[in-house]
């Protein structure tokens, strides 16, 4: 038994070393961590349990079957963070640039199904460089496998991808289907064709980095949710996600110790300015109402005309969709739209309540709107927030206009309660815009137009720009003061914690993609 011992130690140490310590020094070299040295800063020490150590690929053509490396690519396993069970992959780009065979997608695929069964989430650790091109189809099918199991997974266990080298062609689909995406800056990249193909095919210069760097798909395609300015940092994030998020579909996150106190947030009076055309920060607002320290923002950088994130109130995890109204005043766009939709799915797969901050002038208006689809992007977010079955709560802030009030999860959508601030302007469109249309004739006719249109103005605004009409016909719950909005918001998740809401029986619904 001690010869057959020492010969398992000899295979496991094999494993551990990759594809030898000369190509895990240059990984080091370009500023990144082994797949292992992830692996080991994501889980609680001494946590992690590796599945699938000594498998190697079936490959034999172009020479392959003398070059066999024990794990193939891929370090898998379980383990656990701040105490609770996760999945985890991380490819070794030591091994054959992290290339795809058909043993190592097995291996991830082993992983995900595991996952499934019990209940706990997958983090994805991604540096390959695709599909290993001496197994042809087989390392194709092997894509295909890892990206039906991301899809059966989608809304059962949350799945996150970190992309901490390159991720190219079809490789770039599974964290795709995934529900966040995380980037290492000057790294790591994402792209279905590099820029070399781009260049044969459209004569464009183009580097990897502009093309699908991280900065490229945090602030342009919205692809990746988070960038991290290094390994360590990225994996961090990863971390503090998982600490807002449930294990799986059935579970409620883990709450944090509270007990209710003096909740009043003063300075709450103080944000929204008493000018309605003036910027405020809508960050300032989600600060004053959520536990300290807690609010985590999610796709900053894209769509900033909308804010989404997590946060704690009263120690429960919420998620949280805001308007913004210092870029583009807050109007919904295409962008934002999707946006916006994306992360309201989300929250509901996972019984994560929302908070929603509405001060929005309506949708933006042009060509390049209306010819991007406004239409069936502004419905995503529609759809989405009436689709939501989980607690939900409303709070107007300052304006509240058009189409774009429906949306921003009303009352009529199903919102369980809504609230407003004095400052709250509930109304079809801004006074000046509605005494044009309504008062056209008389304003013609005037012998001082500007001043009959001030009048009417100011005639419109004390009919409607206010939040005390809505509220009379029941669409606002109640008007508050907002330095008591923190203690009504708490009170009123906590009320809602039991909610239970039933959509139709279907197989699913047609969301407008």
């Amino acid at each position: 038994m001690e010869d057959k011992l020492k010969h398992l130690k000899g295979l496991q140490e094999a494993a551990k070393l990759g594809g030898g310590q000369d190509r895990m020094d240059k990984q080091h070299q370009k500023g990144k961590l082994t797949a292992r040295e992830r692996i080991d800063l994501l889980l609680d020490p001494g946590s992690f349990e590796e599945i699938g150590q000594l498998v190697t690929h079936r490959s034999t053509d172009f020479g392959m079957e003398n070059q066999k490396i024990l794990g193939d690519g891929v370090v898998t396993g379980y383990g656990t963070v701040n105490g609770k069970t996760i999945y985890v992959y991380a490819q070794d780009f030591t091994v054959f640039g992290g290339s795809l065979s058909e043993t190592h997608a097995e291996k991830i695929c082993k992983i995900l199904d595991l996952a499934v069964k019990t209940g706990n989430p997958v983090v994805g650790l991604n540096d390959s460089g695709g599909a290993r091109i001496q197994e042809g189809v087989s390392s194709l099918g092997g894509y295909a496998d890892i990206f039906y199991r991301n899809v059966r997974a989608s809304g059962v266990i949350p799945q996150i991808s970190a992309i901490m080298g390159p991720c190219a062609g079809g490789a770039v689909y599974s964290p795709a289907i995934t529900d966040f995406i995380l980037m290492v800056e000057q790294s790591s990249y994402m792209f279905v064709t590099g820029p070399n193909v781009v260049k044969t095919v459209t004569n464009e210069e183009v580097t990897s980095e502009e093309l699908g760097g991280a900065s490229t798909h945090a602030s342009k395609s919205g692809v990746t949710h988070l960038t991290a300015k290094n390994d360590v940092h990225c994996i961090e994030q990863i971390k503090r996600l998982l600490s807002y998020i449930p294990q799986n579909c059935e579970e409620q996150a883990y709450d944090l110790p509270f007990e209710l106190g003096e909740e009043s947030r003063p300075q709450l009076r103080d944000i929204v300015p008493e000018n309605a055309n003036q910027p405020y920060d809508i960050k300032d607002v989600i600060d004053g109402l959520v536990d300290e320290d807690s609010f985590f923002e999610v796709h900053e950088q894209y769509a900033d005309n909308i804010v989404v994130g997590f946060a704690r109130m009263g120690g429960r995890s919420i998620g949280i969709v805001g308007n913004q109204p210092m870029s583009l005043a807050g109007v919904l766009d295409v962008e934002s739209s999707k946006k916006g939709a994306r992360f309201v799915r989300f929250c509901d797969c996972f019984n994560i309540p929302l908070l929603v901050l509405v001060d929005v002038p309506g949708f933006l208006p042009g060509t390049d709107q209306e010819w991007n689809a406004i239409i069936t992007n502004g419905a995503k977010l529609l759809y989405a927030f009436s689709e939501a079955t989980v607690p939900r709560i409303t709070l107007i802030t300052r304006k509240a206009y058009g189409g774009a009030y429906d949306v921003m999860n009303s009352k009529h959508i199903g919102a369980d309660f809504n609230y407003a601030w004095p400052s709250a302007e509930i109304a079809v469109m801004g006074a000046k815009g509605a005494s044009e249309i309504i008062f056209r004739r008389d304003i013609k006719s005037a012998d001082d137009p500007a001043a009959k249109l001030a009048e009417k103005e100011a005639e419109y605004a004390a009919k409607f720009a206010h939040p005390y009409r809505a509220a009379s016909r029941g669409f606002v719950d109640e008007v508050i003061d907002p330095a008591d909005t923190r203690r009504k918001l708490i009170k009123a998740f906590f009320m809602l914690k039991q909610k239970v809401d039933h959509l139709p029986k279907k197989k699913h619904g047609n969301i407008p993609l």
